[in-house]
Formats: C-alpha cells, structure tokens, sequence
C-alpha cells in the first residue's frame, strides 16, 4: 500500500494508540454509534456496524461500552448527534491528504483541522481537491513471518474473490472491492487466516515520492490531526524514497 498506512509499521502504531486507548475508546464508540445510527443495530445485518464493533473488540473495548455506542443511536440513552464529514488538503511538498471525520459541530471541527493544516505546513482545501486521488476498497493485512506462506496466502486471497495482493513491508495487504470485503474476508478466516488489520479504506492511486525528512513533516501533520478526538481515520498519497 502506498503512502500512509497504519498497518505499514503495525507494532508502533498499535502501542502509540494503546497509550492512549482513552482516546481510542472515545473514537471507536463515536463511529459504533453512527455505524448503529445510519445502517440500524444489528451488526449481521448492518456491515459498517460489525466491522466497527470488530475494531473495537481488536482493541479490548469492553462490551459495555459498545452496548452503550449502539443504545445512543437507538435513543435508549442520551447522546450527542454525530455526522460524517470528509476533510481534503495538502500537506508538506503537496502530499493529498484526506481525513475522515464524525463530529457534532462541523464549524469547530473544521476550524481545528484548518489549524492544524496551516501550522504544520499545509493547506486546508475545498471538498473535492483532492477525493479523486483515492480510491475505496477493501483492506485485509496479514503479518508476513516465520510459518507464513505467502504465496498460498495470495492464491487463497485471489480463489476467494480478492482484487490484488501485495507486500509492504512486514505485512501482506489484500485488497478488495467493499462490496466483497465481509464475504471475502470470511472465507479467509474459514481457510485459518487471522488478520492484524481489516478495514473499507481508501487507497491513493498515485504517490508523491519524498525524502525522509519531508516525510517526518508530513507525518507530523498526519500525527496532529489524529490527535483530534473527531478525527477517525487519515490518508495521504506519499511514498519516501
């Protein structure tokens, strides 16, 4: 996978996020609850909602706490109202970035992303300016290792409908299209597989090639912006050389 990918340096990412697992349950319970909100609360019928609840689980959020995201949407309990918003932008060296968002009051919400973009170097663009640069598909990530064979691993991904696999670093992606994602991913887990990483993300369909320490600019960018509550998920289109 090109550009930024949480799943690129998957342990780093997965004990900078535990450390602040407050945080991660304060995002993972926004997006259950507009999972439970827009599709309805049962999660076999709803996609969005059972990968939402599978994120959640993946991070040892207690079912308590998702019981209570899925009862705020059902109005059983009190809560905010929550709506999806898409940011575009760029950043250092006019890396795309695109950044998911649930929030409850988009002018502030745009007002802090806005911030955030211009002191670390970039620009907060209009809707549009930068969308058509990525594309949705299906994420699967298995950690490659001792005992893994990939190239079963990649006829299995492709006999069951999979688009493409491919390596990046310590990890193999498969990609698919959303539609396919649940299907695709259930035959895998029937076949033995386990996955460090399942996600609808979006993928660039090209990358801007930067140095290093260009990309210690972008990331920091990246890192800020996650670092908003609102903020659920962030892509960019770089690659490091």
């Amino acid at each position: 996978m090109a550009g930024h990918s949480k799943w690129a340096n998957i342990k780093h990412k997965k004990a900078k996020e535990d450390a602040k697992r407050g945080q991660v349950f304060t995002k993972l319970a926004r997006k259950i609850t507009v999972a439970a909100k827009e599709g309805g609360p049962d999660p076999n019928s709803n996609m969005r909602l059972r990968l939402a609840i599978d994120e959640a689980r993946s991070f040892n959020m207690p079912n308590d706490n998702i019981e209570r995201a899925i009862q705020r949407a059902v109005g059983s309990l009190e809560g905010v109202s929550y709506s999806e918003v898409f940011y575009e932008g760029y950043g250092p060296n006019g890396v795309a970035i695109m950044l998911q968002a649930l929030t409850d009051n988009r002018n502030r919400t745009a007002s802090e992303v806005r911030h955030r973009f211009s002191k670390y170097g970039g620009s907060l663009g209009e809707s549009g300016c930068v969308a058509w640069m990525f594309q949705r598909r299906g994420l699967l990530v298995v950690e490659r290792g001792e005992g893994i064979d990939e190239d079963e691993i990649m006829l299995l991904a492709l006999e069951a409908g999979a688009e493409d696999v491919a390596v990046d670093g310590d990890v193999l992606e498969i990609y698919t299209e959303p539609t396919e994602f649940i299907r695709v991913k259930e035959e895998l887990e029937g076949k033995g597989l386990s996955f460090v990483g399942a996600e609808i993300s979006f993928i660039p369909q090209n990358t801007v090639q930067i140095g290093e320490e260009q990309a210690e600019k972008v990331e920091k960018l990246i890192e800020v912006l996650e670092e908003l509550d609102e903020v659920q998920e962030v892509y960019a289109n770089y690659e490091v050389q």
